[in-house]
């Protein structure tokens, strides 16, 4: 690719690191609710909302502590409403909040000037006057459920012009709540939560069956308990996805802060047993200044190990900068508890225990989700170690062949429901290794990748196996309740999509796997014989089997049902898959053939449709109640994540990097589309291709930075 034309989409994108969004969004409430922003602790607890403040979804909160990192997700304070009073001046109302009738009380958005991301941290400034500015940011403290939520009064004037010379008075109204992320909580006029004070910490408690979590000030600030219940406030977002969507939140006081310009204070929740003993006393704005400097340095960490040949990538590369960031979301600890000597116990957090969640809000940890994006999470944001620690925790999870599907909410068994979480493991590792050179990883997971391909050989649960006959895998033979392939939506617990028989990219994987055995096995001095003599085997019959003349394309499913011959023709991007990957299974005629008609017809702008529009089970529209999404996940609706085979495929067949980066330029400019700096799970599949589903999606961040990566290095 020509040096320039990389250089000049990295200036279309420059922005790409000091993301904002102004008044024109700001002041708009459709649009200022629409969009949402997103910081994470590395445990799986989050902070979200909407642009303008009011929570449209249940999951909204800024506070939502992983009690059981990384799950078991408690919203514990959905958000906090800000008052200031001027001097000599009027009392201005700068929080949002919808109700069930469509009230909007109060409209702060007429304040609000600007949204922008600081690195990870979301900064909103609120236009007061003439010259006076309040700015409030939000963070969280890596590996604490714990937020600051901070205010920096800026300027010199007032609404007359005069030069400020007393403070003002910043009004805090934090609203709580205790429940799970997934439901919504009612009150009643006899329940009070309890409240304890000890200094400027304040200990907050719905019940005596829920966790205790804390609101701390500096000593400048004066509580006012309230004791309030505010009524059926509306999640409009999910409403419109037919889920309970009103919500009945608590406040249990105030503070006020007197703030002059210049001055910075900080409301902090914390959930944790233990915060910093430096919060809440004189020092406590000191703390919250440590706090911020370490979580800034650990993010300029993550860009320097992204790319060590740079000084400063969100200089050089301004759009990889922010999808590193964006990547490291997802990346969140798995529970490695240690005990002091005096008995106290406290999460470890080390490169070789981490795992990925799939999504947020609502997403937990998947195994093939994290199989697919650890590329891009990992080896492209130079992760090594950690990605060498999830690669050895997934390989030994594997249950007669199968890796976990789910590992729940709810602390129940894992799921393994997946006919190709274990495949897409054989991918990762042989990106790992070509990344990395790493060997002995390789020695000391061979006997485990041995086992799993002994499973899939002669067979295990859930109808998977492999088919003497032509080495093909079948899947769900014998079963009508199970979805085993990614394709994976229910409706009255029937599969949408079954794919019951010889799925194409569960057979795409199933060569490579092989391919990869037989190649590591020479390496390790193993007898290669059997790997070789499969994949022979498979590659023979798969263009065959799967090559469909007529369409010139390949059958997304072959001998469904069991059914010899009985083939299916929808066209789908799972045939991509058959391309994209390394080891090749078809000539460069079908190849090309087959990246035109997925051009054609499955290729918009935020990725690849699921399903052609020329097929009659089209689904023309994702967003609905659970019955209509789930009937179109995969029946049209847009992935982001597929873009990553399409652009493989792409340069497979035309060698060519200078058309790929028109194909990531929209997706990119999602970057300010939904919720701020990161990528959504899927789009509507018409124009103008809205986003949906889940606001933060690991593979589509994924495929995206690795696709950005490979082709303007």
């Amino acid at each position: 690719m020509q040096q320039s034309e990389t250089s000049a989409m990295k200036r279309t994108s420059l922005n790409a690191w000091n993301l904002s969004l102004g008044r024109a969004i700001c002041g708009d409430v459709q649009a200022g609710l629409e969009r949402e922003w997103l910081v994470t602790n590395g445990l799986g607890g989050y902070a979200a909302g909407s642009l303008l403040g009011a929570t449209t979804r249940s999951y909204h909160g800024l506070l939502v502590a992983a009690l059981r990192p990384p799950i078991e997700r408690w919203v514990l304070v959905t958000k906090v409403d800000e008052e200031l009073r001027l001097p000599q001046g009027p009392v201005l109302r700068l929080g949002v909040n919808e109700y069930h009738d469509g009230t909007l009380d109060p409209q702060g958005m007429s304040y609000l000037d600007s949204v922008c991301l600081e690195g990870d941290i979301p900064c909103f400034r609120y236009r007061l006057g003439t010259a006076l500015i309040l700015e409030k940011r939000i963070w969280m403290e890596y590996g604490q459920n714990t937020t600051y939520v901070q205010y920096a009064l800026h300027g010199s004037y007032d609404e007359s012009g005069e030069q400020v010379r007393e403070p003002s008075l910043l009004t805090l109204l934090p609203f709580c709540v205790a429940r799970s992320h997934h439901s919504t909580l009612r009150g009643d006029p006899g329940w009070h939560f309890q409240v304890e004070q000890e200094g400027n910490r304040y200990r907050i408690r719905a019940s005596a069956d829920t966790p205790v979590y804390q609101l701390i000030v500096g000593p400048s600030a004066r509580f006012e308990p309230r004791g309030l219940w505010y009524w059926r406030v509306l999640h409009r977002h999910d409403r419109e996805r037919g889920l309970p969507c009103e919500e009945d939140v608590y406040l249990p006081g105030v503070f006020h802060l007197p703030l002059m310009p210049g001055d910075r204070v900080t409301l902090v929740l914390s959930a944790e047993q233990e915060p910093p003993a430096a919060l809440g006393s004189p020092q406590h704005e000191e703390q919250v200044a440590q706090a911020y400097a370490h979580h800034r340095r650990r993010l300029k960490q993550l860009l320097a190990v992204a790319d060590r040949s740079v000084e400063d990538l969100a200089q050089s590369d301004p759009v990889r900068a922010r999808l590193v960031v964006a990547a490291d979301q997802f990346i969140v600890a798995r529970p490695q508890y240690v005990l002091t000597p005096t008995g106290k116990r406290y999460l470890q957090l080390s490169p070789d225990h981490k795992t990925i969640i799939a999504g947020y809000p609502w997403f937990e940890v998947w195994g093939r989700d994290a199989m697919i994006a650890l590329p891009g999470l990992l080896l492209s944001t130079g992760r090594y170690s950690e990605a060498r620690g999830l690669l050895k925790a997934f390989a030994s999870s594997a249950n007669q062949g199968l890796l976990p599907n789910r590992l729940p909410e709810n602390a129940a068994a894992p799921e393994y429901n997946t006919a190709d979480a274990s495949l897409w493991l054989f991918r990762a590792l042989d990106r790992y290794l070509a990344a990395t050179g790493d060997w002995t990883l390789l020695k000391e997971l061979f006997p485990a990748l041995e086992e799993i391909l002994q499973w899939y050989m002669r067979g295990t649960r859930f109808g998977i196996g492999m088919d003497q006959r032509d080495g093909l895998l079948f899947v769900g033979l014998g079963t009508s309740d199970l979805q085993l392939t990614w394709m994976d939506a229910r409706v009255d617990g029937c599969p949408v999509t079954p794919r019951r028989g010889k799925p194409v990219e569960i057979n795409a994987l199933w060569y490579n796997a092989l391919a990869c055995m037989e190649s590591w096995a020479v390496r390790l001095a193993v007898d290669a014989t059997r790997y070789s003599q499969l994949r022979i085997q498979v590659r023979k019959h798969f263009a065959e089997r799967f090559w469909y003349p007529e369409g010139g394309y390949l059958y997304d499913v072959v001998d469904v049902d069991g059914e010899t011959g009985e083939n299916d023709s929808a066209l789908r991007p799972n045939q991509l898959f058959a391309v994209a990957l390394p080891r090749r299974l078809l000539s460069d005629e079908q190849a090309r053939s087959i990246v035109e008609r997925v051009r054609a017809e499955l290729l918009t702008p935020l990725g690849l449709r699921t399903l052609s529009p020329r097929d009659p089970h089209y689904r023309s529209r994702f967003n609905g109640d659970q019955r209509q999404r789930d009937s179109a996940y995969h029946q049209g609706t847009v992935w982001p994540w597929l873009i990553g085979a399409y652009i493989d495929a792409y340069l497979h067949v035309y060698k060519d990097n200078q058309a790929i980066l028109p194909l990531l330029e929209p997706l990119v400019r999602h970057l300010w589309e939904a919720c701020l700096g990161t990528v959504s799970e899927v789009a509507e599949p018409e124009p103008p291709f809205t986003p949906a589903g889940c606001f933060a999606q690991a593979w589509s961040v994924a495929e995206v930075l690795r696709c950005w990566t490979l082709v303007t290095e």
